[in-house]
């Protein structure tokens, strides 16, 4: 399976079919998906296309990064991987890690 690329900024306009329909032209798309404003619904300016198979990864990487599309110079790369959120960290009162009920 491909890796998952980050796509940075996108016009505002740009729509998931559109994203897809780019990166199709390198190679098979798994995924492709324009990141919204959870509350106005609005493009956010960036995505992640999920290609086929590693090579095309790669493809996608060295062809469009830094190339104009939809009117701006885009950014393509390899997408990092977040961390898993962790059970300890600091609570609403401050505290670090889990603390007893105060009951």
């Amino acid at each position: 399976m491909g890796k998952n690329l980050f796509v940075g900024n996108l016009a505002f306009s740009v729509t998931d079919f559109e994203l897809q329909a780019l990166f199709e032209k390198v190679g098979p798309v798994v995924t492709a998906k324009v990141v919204v404003d959870r509350e106005t619904r609005r493009s956010r300016g960036f995505g992640f296309v999920e290609m086929g198979d590693e090579e095309s990864s790669a493809e996608a990487i060295a062809r469009l990064n830094g190339t104009e599309s939809f009117g701006r110079r885009i950014t393509v790369n390899e997408a990092m991987v977040r961390p898993a959120p962790s059970a300890g960290g600091v609570n609403r009162a401050g505290a670090y890690g889990a603390t007893p009920d105060r009951r």
